[in-house]
Order: structure tokens, then sequence, then C-alpha cells
């Protein structure tokens, strides 16, 4: 989020948040497993490069969405976790997931790899 950015309502900075095509999904898989490593968050999204994996990490992170711990050893080990904001945003999440599952079947469009866990 910019700071400095004027906002025209709070659905714009709530999509400046969490909107674009890796946050959500980013925020649903640290959701499901509590905690995640950088790779298993790139196992998970295949499709997402390192560069953009990491930038989108570090904004979730900076907009206190989710909290970075690293540990003392080598090689270093880094995990991601939600923060309350975090998880906060996982009933929307899930609502949109239950969106979709709905209007993928109401369509008969079955073009999926996986489906993603519930907790």
């Amino acid at each position: 989020m910019d700071k400095n950015k004027k906002y025209n309502c709070f659905f714009e900075f709530t999509l400046d948040l969490v909107g674009g095509k890796w946050k959500p999904i980013i925020l649903y898989y640290i959701s499901i497993n509590d905690v995640a490593r950088h790779s298993e968050l790139k196992r998970f999204i295949p499709s997402i490069n390192e560069r953009m994996l990491t930038r989108q990490l570090r904004e979730l992170e900076d907009d206190n969405l989710i909290e970075r711990k690293v540990y003392p050893v080598v090689p270093p080990k880094v995990e991601y976790r939600l923060t309350k904001y975090g998880k906060s945003l996982i009933p929307i999440l899930k609502s949109l997931v239950l969106w979709g599952k709905d209007y993928a079947k109401s369509i008969k469009f079955d073009n999926f790899k996986m489906d993603l866990p519930e907790k």
C-alpha cells in the first residue's frame, strides 16, 4: 500500500491490499497450513515466478497481513504466518472459493488441476 496515495473509497483501498492474481492465493494457502515457507508456496503456486512471489510476500508483510519469522540456522529458514488482520480475511476468501465452485458448477466448467483443501 502506498501511504501517500489518495483512495476514492475503502473498496479501492482494500483491493490495493489484497487484490491481484497472487495475494489471495498466498493468504489462503498460509491459512490452510498455519505456516508456510517460500519453497512450499512456490510448489503450491508453480506458475508464479520467484521474483513475484518474493514481492507479494514483502507487500503482504509490509501491510501487516502476514508476519515473517527468520530462524538463525544454516541454511536460512524463513516461515510466514497470518497476522490478526490476515486471519480476518480468510472467511472472505473462503466465501469467494465457494462462490467460484458454485459458479463453475452452474456453467459446467471443470478444468481444475486441484481443489484447495479446507481447514
